[in-house]
């Protein structure tokens, strides 16, 4: 009998310690800077593996083309109809390469597009959805579709696959962006507190930027392609069992009578400057991350490893940047702290064509990365305020036209280059 009393009275106390926990703000910040963390690690683990991976498949089996030595005049002689040389037109084994890297360029582009393109198209829908069902049973999805496409990658051999994988993360990349950024803005009503959350929350993300290229790069350069996959399929399986024994998806339906449509919000001309703020702040780096590993192939002759460590700079300052501009911006004024960023955007852009080694990327591109952070830092919350004060606290539409806006600035970014 009193084995039976301990054994229900420590069932109590872990129902309640896991109910305290589900009604724990902080948790539920933690696991929405995890998701963004996992989502943006597999978005730019790619960017040094993806490059070198198609062009080693598709030479493995050809043998190089000769070297072409300057010409022997003497060999070609002038020909006197045509009045001039006569010379040949095999190219050298670098001058074929760049040729090459120019033609993958565009396809490694197109690829890295892909999942912003998806993502732009399905956010309409998500936004809409979570003011149905609620934010737990998207934010779930986002998990499960971005662990299947983490697995897609790590045993994908072909452009076509790939590009599939990349695409599939959009889906899920949609239901956790808008779904995480949605819940914080519903557990954090206060302007200020919300601020600081999201500030955490993009840290979050800063940290999966952070971490993705060095990572992608090292884990390709000694161990392959499969093995980086692999590490974030486990961790994003991790991730969702902390989603199901905390947040317990669920259909939690809200007052959608009351909810703004996405067409109230997007004629709110506020939200449309909020929100194009984020489309140009991440436009810049959007055109590097498929440009710049070439680039650096190309001109810099530089190892995967060196690829992904060009990233690092703007990773660590993107970081710094929205964790200082969370509570920075809401003292300052966050559009003030918005301009000044594209303003430092514009400038570090401008600097970065320029570079010849790997060290002159450095102050550009921490430059790049901390502007970024003041504007996402910044727009973000303001973009919740706005509904607050403007129409009625409901997120979800509100945070799809945000995620949109961040989608749009990749697309286009890349399909410019």
């Amino acid at each position: 009998m009193g084995s039976r009393v301990g054994e229900y009275v420590s069932r109590t106390k872990i129902g309640a310690y896991f109910h305290s926990a589900r009604e724990s703000r902080k948790l539920v910040l933690i696991i929405v800077a995890i998701a963004l963390l996992l989502d943006n690690m597999l978005l730019t683990t790619v960017v040094p593996i993806i490059p070198g991976f198609l062009y080693d498949i598709r030479h493995r089996h050809q043998t190089p083309a000769p070297t072409i030595t300057t010409p022997d005049w003497n060999e070609y002689p002038y020909n006197e109809t045509n009045y001039n040389y006569t010379l040949p037109t095999t190219l050298s084994p670098d001058e074929m390469k760049h040729r090459e890297l120019l033609e993958e360029n565009v396809e490694t582009g197109f690829m890295f597009a892909s999942k912003a393109v998806v993502q732009l198209i399905t956010n309409p829908f998500v936004g809409p959805l979570t003011h149905r069902i609620g934010y737990s049973i998207p934010m779930f999805c986002g998990f499960v579709i971005m662990f299947v496409s983490t697995v897609i990658f790590a045993f994908g051999r072909s452009y076509s696959v790939l590009f599939i994988a990349r695409a599939l993360q959009g889906i899920g990349s949609s239901c956790s962006s808008v779904s995480g950024m949605g819940m914080l803005a519903e557990r954090y009503p206060d302007d200020k507190e919300r601020g600081n959350a999201m500030g955490v929350a993009l840290g979050g993300l800063a940290l999966g930027v952070l971490i993705g290229p060095p990572f992608g790069g090292f884990m390709y350069e000694f161990f392959g392609k499969t093995e980086p996959f692999l590490i974030l399929a486990c961790l994003a399986l991790a991730d969702g069992c902390l989603q199901l024994l905390i947040l317990q998806p669920g259909v939690n339906k809200m007052e959608e009578e009351n909810a703004p449509s996405l067409k109230e919000l997007i004629s709110d001309p506020y939200i449309l400057i909020a929100a194009g703020a984020i489309t140009f702040a991440n436009m810049g780096i959007a055109m590097l991350e498929p440009a710049l590993p070439i680039h650096m192939m190309d001109v810099m002759k530089s190892a995967n490893l060196q690829q992904g460590l060009a990233f690092l700079p703007a990773s660590i300052s993107y970081a710094i940047g929205t964790n200082l501009f969370g509570p920075l911006g809401h003292r300052m004024g966050r559009w003030k702290a918005s301009l000044i960023g594209i303003a430092i955007i514009g400038f570090a852009l401008m600097l970065v064509p320029h570079a010849t080694n790997i060290h002159h990327l450095i102050l550009p591109m921490a430059a790049l990365g901390f502007a970024i952070g003041m504007v996402d830092s910044s727009m973000m919350p303001e973009l919740g305020n706005l509904v607050d004060i403007r129409h009625t606290a409901v997120y979800g539409g509100v945070y799809a036209i945000g995620d949109i806006a961040f989608c749009l600035g990749f697309a286009i970014g890349i399909i410019l280059f």
